[in-house]
């Protein structure tokens, strides 16, 4: 079987996007743990627009400033254009929510398997280290990486159980060469965590160049990175991003609970792998649906779901203390089989 998967860097365009949302929703829950927040962020070529529904007592939220200093916390350095435009969330969705229901519609899907110590698929593990690890590098001023700029991706592509090529492609200085390059993070980065590189094949900047990056070379859009949040495709996703959504959105909540309760399941009864399904209904609070898919396991784990765990949104909030500030940290490098979440404990 041929998987692959692949991850951003903090600095590529979607995620500076995703991140800059996710900042803004904590900015609100730190003020108002009861904050309705529902922000997307667009950036293109020295401009950024935030827009969004917000309901909230918190007060002086200054959203062009987070944004620009988030922005260059990341390490670009040129000034963008901000507009603004946020309003009060619609009356006719909060008052649905008011009482307990979903904030949204939507099928929201869990995964977990034992490939990996952190239950994900092991692509998708190695694709999130190896940006990681382009951040400590540049982070960090690691010697004879000072031509690391924030923007890049990774791809990983495995049959069975050996790595078959390795993609990078990294923004950097005008400066440095591609041998160069490839050299440096090839044994710095790529060795380090892949292991033996006999027979792997490894891409480093295949168009030859990267030096524009950013919103200076492509847009950036709240949400356009789901599969880099999740699974890497290898598992279902309803299609609802993440970012910039309180935990009223079953879109988020209920995806982390579904990925709780996968894991669960999968160490309980010693599975190989496991796939949770929740579907809603806006303003009711019930899930419509509960499935759990598990290969080569003849129990229908379905009712266990539904009699061990609380799956109404106010449930799920509660149950993994989505009130507070997490969220930022959620942006970047995968939502899942990190440790410090709830979900993943």
């Amino acid at each position: 079987m041929i998987r692959t998967a692949e991850s951003v860097t903090e600095g590529h365009p979607d995620k500076v996007c995703d991140q800059i949302s996710d900042a803004l929703l904590d900015a609100y829950l730190e003020q108002d743990p009861l904050s309705r927040v529902a922000i997307e962020s667009f950036g293109c070529h020295g401009l950024m627009v935030i827009g969004g529904e917000v309901t909230s007592n918190a007060e002086n939220i200054d959203a062009k400033d987070l944004a620009r200093k988030l922005y260059h916390d990341l390490g670009y350095e040129n000034d963008l254009e901000i507009i603004t435009r946020i309003v009060k969330q619609s009356p006719d969705i909060a008052q649905g929510v008011d009482v307990g229901g979903a904030g949204d519609q939507g099928i929201m899907y869990g995964y977990a398997t034992s490939e990996t110590p952190e239950l994900m698929p092991k692509p998708v593990i190695l694709a999130h280290k190896l940006v990681q690890g382009l951040a400590n590098l540049r982070k960090k001023q690691n010697p004879g990486f000072g031509w690391l700029r924030p923007d890049g991706k990774t791809q990983v592509t495995m049959v069975g159980d050996k790595v078959k090529n390795v993609l990078i492609s990294t923004q950097h200085a005008a400066d440095i060469s591609q041998p160069e390059i490839k050299e440096g993070l090839t044994k710095e980065l790529i060795e380090p965590i892949i292991g033996d590189l006999n027979g792997v094949e490894v891409l480093v900047n295949p168009t030859g160049k990267f030096v524009v990056g950013g919103f200076e070379s492509d847009t950036g859009l709240t949400g356009r990175k789901i599969m880099v949040d999740t699974y890497g495709g290898l598992a279902p996703h309803g299609g609802g991003c993440f970012s910039g959504k309180d935990p009223t959105k079953v879109d988020r909540s209920a995806a982390y609970m579904a990925r709780r309760v996968a894991r669960d399941l999968l160490q309980k009864f010693g599975l190989r792998e496991c796939q949770v399904a929740l579907a809603y209904a806006i303003g009711r609070a019930e899930p419509l649906m509960v499935t759990v898919r598990t290969p080569q396991f003849r129990k229908d784990l379905a009712d266990y779901a539904r009699n061990n765990y609380d799956l109404t949104p106010k449930g799920i909030i509660e149950f993994l203390n989505l009130r507070k500030p997490i969220y930022r940290n959620t942006a970047c490098y995968g939502h899942f089989g990190r440790p410090g979440f709830k979900w993943e404990e």
